[in-house]
């Protein structure tokens, strides 16, 4: 049987992605390490390619202690504003680890209340190996929902773009519309829904 883990080590990373596309959820990881299995080659996930980030999310859910994925929805979203629902989804994740951690690091300069300490770490994705894992962990998950969105409204092309604000994106919503899965909230977005 192989020892506990101390409890010093029990350090969960927090990261999101989906901030700035205008369609579908912001998603939050948390991720917590397991000292004794590290993971060669964690990064921001924004600078690994995408088959580099599909193997360290294999990576991740075999050898982290513990990982959790949640969500804002587009409603929320629009409802809260994006830099709360992304808060939100970060203390979803946190709630839903299978082991509670003693402290949280989050990427970017806020972080939402959590019920252990936790600090707010600028650039984290590319300092601290928790983080870089979460944000894999929420890349990941977050490409895979957009590809399935594309394929109930393959007008708009989110296989590609994953929703973010391209050139493409912006002429197939004015060509066919504001679909149910697009911020409303969102500049490009809500002029779109208000032109006659």
């Amino acid at each position: 049987m192989q020892e506990a883990i101390p409890q010093e080590f029990l350090i969960a990373g927090v990261d999101e992605a989906g901030r700035g596309p205008l369609a579908g959820p912001v998603i939050a990881a948390a991720v917590i390490l397991d000292p004794r299995h590290p993971i060669a080659g964690l990064a921001d996930s924004k600078k690994l390619t995408e088959k580099r980030r599909e193997h360290l999310f294999n990576e991740i859910r075999q050898h982290a202690l513990a990982w959790s994925v949640a969500r804002a929805t587009r409603a929320e979203i629009d409802d809260i504003n994006i830099l709360q629902a992304s808060l939100l989804a970060m203390q979803r994740a946190v709630s839903k680890l299978k082991i509670a951690p003693v402290k949280v690091l989050v990427d970017g300069n806020r972080s939402p209340r959590f019920a252990c300490p936790s600090e707010a770490i600028i650039k984290g994705d590319e300092k601290e190996p928790a983080i870089s894992a979460a944000s894999i962990v929420a890349k990941v998950l977050r490409d895979r929902l957009m590809m399935m969105l594309d394929r109930r409204y393959p007008q708009y092309g989110f296989a590609g773009h994953k929703g973010y604000p391209t050139a493409a994106h912006v002429e197939a919503l004015r060509t066919h519309g504001v679909s149910r899965v697009h911020r409303l909230s969102f500049g490009p977005v809500a002029a779109i829904k208000k032109a006659p």
